[in-house]
């Protein structure tokens, strides 16, 4: 660790991640196993549904507290790993918001981390600089975006820093170092710290993090209802439960988010046992098939009658410098989806590039003709039943041999950059990040378990995909450049391939098994 990193890690440092890990994994640890026992019910045939329990929740009057105002327009966040070149960019690319990721578009090595840490705090003081080896300077603009940070999920363990003989949580890991040294400078600078919650799959995993959000308040001595979260529904069994994972965040939330792929992917982990839940090629899972509709308008539906914002999803794109034909048709496509997003009621949305910051801004502007966001739409018209989130079919879908080398080739050379170190890759003009990977290998997965059939050929089995991933691979390994021939991770992203993608059970996140092959 270079002195750099050593800054982060000062004893009251340590002993404030130490005292978050003591009071707080326990809860972590019991709410895993919860995970763990509703699954194997699921297995067993039993329905996800809105709980009796908790309808209260559902039905009293509530709303959550006030959004500070730097957090009331968010018509386009950008969104990216920690690097320090991308974060420069990112906060003057003339976005609302930045989300600074440690989670989806981050591989989680230890370099990776501390300079993470590093470059965050960096930018809170305003004094982060790159300058890259062709001589050219990155420093940030006057105005810059506002920062979010997104911790690692409640499910991962950070084996470099141990308390009590034991691995850390990764996300009290991320959360700890970014709250203890920022905190109250971002206050000072008239901001907060604001975090995205990844992953979670019920609302006491929300009511964890609200517990998390009042000691560290307490602790460092900011005002309770200081720091605010935006929960990602981007699970399964979290969209059954978003009003009350509003409510358990109540005092700290400030919406909630809709994350496509990750969401397809718990679908289908979800609901692995069962034959009749088998989905079609990924390129047809679009945001306007049934299913998908009937979450995201849920979703806006439940954060506007709480006063909470409603995100929506990425827009992937990455523009040639080559090609502005292909640009060109991209945006128009980007345009489509962010109006359907507007015109649905969100209040703002996900890009992953600068360049479409712009795009996505001007179609947001025009929905919100001078508003901050859409609050005021409540979308009473929509009524979502459980059974609207549960009825998977896709009108006309199709399990084909091109969507699945897609899949095959689109997780191997995401994974290959992931054993590297690289979290966001650019893939055929998209920028690709961990969810598109576990969305990939889990449909080969689910099709291989269930026997899913080509065009109605050939029968998906472990062979097949063998056969596949070879070709796949011996094609990547010769269009990658003579350097990353011979040092690519090659080799090792097909035997991580072969365990996320054809061994049961299905692996519940490819970072853990992943995890244990980088530094």
């Amino acid at each position: 660790m270079n002195g750099r990193g050593l800054e982060l890690f000062t004893a009251e440092a340590l002993e404030f991640i130490a005292d978050l890990h003591r009071r707080f994994n326990p809860t972590r640890l019991d709410l895993l196993r919860r995970r763990g026992k509703r699954q194997a019910r699921v297995d067993q045939g039993k329905a996800l549904d809105f709980s009796k329990a908790t309808r209260r929740m559902r039905d009293d009057s509530w709303t959550i507290a006030p959004v500070p105002d730097d957090l009331t327009d968010r018509r386009v966040e950008i969104t990216g790993p920690t690097d320090r070149k991308m974060m420069i960019n990112a906060l003057n690319s003339g976005a609302q918001t930045f989300m600074a990721d440690f989670e989806d578009a981050n591989t989680p090595a230890w370099r990776n981390v501390v300079e993470g840490q590093v470059n965050l705090r960096d930018a809170v003081r305003r004094t982060i600089e790159y300058a890259s080896s062709d001589g050219k300077e990155y420093r940030l603009d006057r105005e810059v975006a506002t920062l979010l940070v997104r911790p690692r999920g409640w499910h991962l363990p950070e084996r470099h820093v141990r308390v009590d003989h034991e691995d850390a949580c990764a996300s009290l890991v991320d959360f700890g170092l970014f709250f203890f040294h920022n905190a109250k400078d971002l206050v000072a600078r008239g901001t907060a710290p604001y975090f995205y919650l990844p992953k979670m799959e019920s609302h006491l995993e929300a009511r964890l993090w609200n517990d998390v959000f009042a000691f560290a308040e307490e602790a460092l001595g900011v005002r309770r209802g200081t720091t605010k979260a935006t929960a990602l529904i981007e699970t399964f069994p979290a969209a059954f439960e978003m009003e009350e994972i509003l409510f358990e965040l109540r005092d700290h939330a400030a919406g909630l988010n809709a994350g496509r792929w990750d969401y397809l992917f718990s679908i289908i982990k979800t609901l692995r046992a069962r034959t009749d839940f088998v989905l079609p090629d990924r390129a047809q899972l679009t945001m306007t098939v049934p299913f998908m509709r009937a979450y995201t308008e849920l979703l806006v539906k439940t954060c506007h009658r709480r006063g909470a914002h409603a995100i929506g999803g990425m827009a992937a794109f990455v523009p040639s410098r080559r090609d502005p034909t292909a640009n060109e048709i991209a945006f128009t496509k980007v345009r489509e989806d962010k109006a359907r997003e507007a015109n649905d009621g969100f209040d703002g949305t996900w890009v992953a590039h600068p360049d479409l910051v712009q795009v996505a801004g001007q179609v947001f502007d025009h929905a919100l003709q001078g508003r901050p966001n859409q609050l005021g739409q409540v979308r009473d018209d929509v009524d979502v039943t459980a059974h609207d989130l549960l009825d998977v079919r896709v009108p006309g879908g199709k399990t084909t041999e091109a969507g699945l080398r897609s899949n095959v080739r689109v997780a191997l050379q995401y994974l290959e950059a992931w054993l590297r170190g690289t979290g966001a890759v650019t893939i055929s003009n998209l920028m690709e990040d961990t969810a598109t990977a576990e969305i990939a290998r889990s449909l080969v997965w689910q099709w291989v378990h269930h026997g899913a059939r080509l065009d109605d050929r050939f029968t998906v089995n472990e062979g097949l995909v063998r056969q596949v991933t070879d070709e796949e691979v011996d094609r990547l390994r010769m269009e990658a450049d003579p350097s990353a021939q011979t040092s690519g991770r090659f080799r090792e992203a097909r035997a991580l391939f072969d365990d996320i993608a054809l061994k049961e059970p299905l692996v519940d996140f490819l970072t853990i098994p992943g995890y244990a092959l980088i530094e």
